[in-house]
């Protein structure tokens, strides 16, 4: 089922994920969607120092919104911040040192900001895909803990301050390629069999669109998304699947292309006339499973995964 699942994914990407699937949707976009004036609400961007991220950031600061980047790097950070203020002309633009893959560092982060700052918008876009298995410092496989275990704490950490606002919102970008994955709940690390990096960055990207729904029924006051920016020529893409970059580059999305959808779910007032929960792709929301893929969760695996991040989320809570 998983030779059909990628398959059918890779036919489905070719016509609809590239940069001309993105210039066909475009077509149907509502050109004055993102004509706002974002002056006075706060935006939190991890993964903001390149690729979408950094994209989405330039774009929301550009309308007048607060940023505050999330990145692990201070220095690509820090450059990433000035080229953002100089297009921008905004100066209400902060740099925050988070190795997302830390799961007390993610806690001790969103506890300090949530005392000292206003969040309406937070975008879950920082993630990796290592491509042999590595453990942190914490004992966590660095996939994991980087892109569900980081992204479910730092979310729980903030709910608290989000439902404080007007207007609040949670964007995380996923991938298509979670529509290759069942949720396999039993082996959450990746611990039997042999590893395959891209498997687990989609499994990854699966739980996340299984956390999205989760959310958005259980804090009604809050608009959850999720998303899939398409294929995009980010740095990223260049170093965890060079392979594919290379026989894909001419057909691939521009970082702006790919951040689009996640601007608009961030700040347009067409994105939250959409229900919570959904999953997007050039603005409108898509299935999550592939037709005849049997893909689809039992409702104790989805509760299973929230359980077991809960549990260890509490594990490294200061």
């Amino acid at each position: 089922m998983s030779i059909y699942r990628n398959a059918v994914w890779f036919m489905k990407g070719l016509q609809e994920y590239t940069k001309s699937g993105y210039e066909a949707a475009a077509k149907h976009f509502v050109p004055n969607d993102l004509d706002v004036n974002l002056t006075g609400r706060s935006f939190m961007v991890t993964g903001a120092n390149s690729g979408i991220g950094k994209a989405a950031a330039q774009e929301i600061a550009a309308r007048g919104g607060t940023v505050h980047m999330v990145c692990r790097n201070k220095g690509r950070a820090e450059a990433a911040k000035e080229e953002i203020v100089e297009r921008s002309k905004n100066e209400n633009v902060h740099v925050h040192i988070v190795d997302m893959s830390s799961a007390k560092q993610v806690w001790e982060f969103a506890q300090n900001f949530s005392q000292n700052n206003k969040i309406h918008v937070l975008i879950n876009n920082a993630g990796c895909m290592v491509n042999q298995r590595e453990l942190t410092d914490e004992g966590l496989e660095k996939n994991f803990a980087t892109n569900t275990l980081g992204t479910y704490i730092l979310t729980t950490a903030l709910i608290p301050s989000l439902k404080q606002v007007e207007d609040p919102r949670v964007i995380t970008v996923s991938s298509g390629g979670m529509l290759t994955q069942k949720l396999n709940v039993d082996d959450l690390q990746f611990e039997k069999g042999a590893f395959d990096g891209t498997m687990a960055y989609a499994q990854n990207k699966r739980q996340q669109v299984v956390l999205t729904d989760k959310w958005a029924a259980q804090h009604k006051d809050i608009h959850f998304s999720s998303m899939h920016p398409g294929w995009a020529d980010t740095p990223a893409v260049q170093s965890s699947m060079p392979s594919f970059h290379a026989k894909m580059q001419s057909k691939l999305r521009t970082e702006a292309m790919g951040a689009d959808t996640v601007v608009w779910l961030a700040v347009s007032a067409a994105a939250i006339k959409q229900p919570s929960g959904l999953f997007f792709q050039d603005r409108k929301p898509v299935p999550t499973h592939l037709p005849l893929a049997w893909s689809r969760p039992s409702a104790q695996d989805e509760d299973q995964l929230l359980a077991a991040l809960q549990e260890l989320a509490l594990k490294f809570k200061p």
